[in-house]
């Protein structure tokens, strides 16, 4: 779909003009909304803070820097403490996703989702907390359990250095906006490696006709998982014919990760819809996000922290009560409306549909990285896939 504005296709096209997965030929099953991203469901906002400097020799504290932060506004500024239904799953707990003990005792969040590096939880906790007590001051008199997660960009970025700080998880909050959401290395996703290639963020959407009404719903991946052997790219298992130029592999594992196999890493996915789902039904959803990453051919490496946020912006006024800011009314009760269960199944494979693509689209949009010491992460060579995919691309 053409933006009657820009006249790009966003779909598949970056608004810089860079191709997306898609836009380079990469055939997917289902029907896109007009991003092709994470904002094609309405209000959710993102914003992103990129923090590159440096090159050379390793230098705690100095760098070489290649890090950010990425955060995701479910309802965007202005609805910031409006709570949305919402679950979450883990298909390897090697890595950290805070607030999901709060969702898990009430279904439902209320603040914005942050994601940045492994030790950057802490700078992202206090940055959500300093920004909502700023935007929204009565919010802040309550607890604040803010959604932080990570994924390990140590192989690039001088991650001890404590680069990211709380102002600039503050400034990724206030740039968040709608319309086109930034890809590849940026944000959170600047320093992260995808299968041995450069990784980083990736998003996708699909539309779900229910009946009368049409629903959306959208993946964002910080995507920082894989080894090079398992890539598979629409249906090819391409890896095993892309083996040459991995300087991921081999002898950085051993001195850096104390002997950790090729598919260390992390991936976070956040899935977004404006369907009217239960919390269990939002946890359903993130069940489903392994099932788009295998398309992509990971297995889930044992050294890979896979955690999945699932949300809907629908309007609930049952969830209200869990984050209360006045005094309760008399016989108060609360409603939600919800999609049947035995109607999910379309739902269902527009997570796995988006996830795959949104793990695509984060290799496809990117460019060769050079980090700390001199370590490189290449971009996947789109002439090679061309050429393995019989000329589709």
């Amino acid at each position: 779909m053409i933006h009657r504005v820009t006249g790009i296709d966003f779909a598949t096209t970056t608004p810089d003009g860079t191709s997306r997965a898609r836009g380079v030929g990469i055939p997917f099953q289902g029907t896109p909304g007009p991003l092709n991203a994470l904002t094609d469901v309405a209000g959710v906002e993102v914003g992103a803070t990129t923090l590159i400097d440096g090159d050379g020799p390793l230098c705690v504290g100095a760098g070489p820097v290649r890090t950010g932060v990425t955060a995701i506004l479910p309802r965007g500024r202005d609805g910031v403490g409006q709570p949305c239904a919402a679950g979450w799953y883990s298909l390897n707990g090697n890595g950290e996703m805070t607030g999901t003990t709060w969702i898990d005792e009430v279904g439902s969040f209320n603040l914005p989702v942050v994601l940045s590096n492994t030790h950057a939880v802490g700078a992202c906790h206090t940055g959500v907390v300093q920004w909502a007590n700023r935007v929204a001051p009565r919010l802040g008199r309550q607890w604040l359990l803010p959604v932080c997660a990570e994924t390990w960009d140590g192989y690039l970025n001088d991650i001890n250095g404590g680069h990211v700080r709380p102002d600039h998880v503050e400034a990724a909050l206030d740039a968040a906006r709608g319309g086109p959401v930034a890809e590849g290395s940026v944000g959170g996703g600047t320093g992260m490696n995808c299968y041995d290639f450069k990784g980083g963020n990736g998003t996708a959407s699909r539309i779900v006709p229910y009946g009368s009404r049409t629903y959306t719903v959208a993946a964002f991946v910080q995507a920082n998982f894989g080894a090079r052997a398992e890539l598979t790219i629409a249906g090819r298992h391409v890896g095993p014919e892309m083996l040459d130029d991995n300087p991921l592999d081999g002898d950085w594992f051993a001195r850096d990760l104390d002997g950790a196999p090729p598919g260390a890493g992390s991936v976070i996915a956040v899935i977004a819809t404006d369907a009217p789902l239960l919390p269990g039904q939002c946890r359903a959803l993130a069940r489903r996000v392994p099932l788009g990453l295998a398309r992509t051919g990971t297995t889930g490496s044992h050294f890979s922290g896979d955690i999945f946020l699932a949300f809907s912006t629908a309007e609930a006024s049952g969830l209200a009560s869990a984050f209360p800011l006045g005094p309760p009314g008399e016989d108060e009760l609360g409603t939600i409306s919800f999609l049947p269960w035995g109607r999910m199944d379309t739902v269902y494979a527009a997570v796995v549909q988006s996830v795959e693509e949104a793990v695509l689209n984060a290799l496809v949009v990117n460019t060769d990285m050079v980090g700390r010491d001199g370590h490189r992460s290449p971009r996947l060579p789109l002439d090679r896939l061309t050429e393995l995919l019989g000329g589709r691309p």
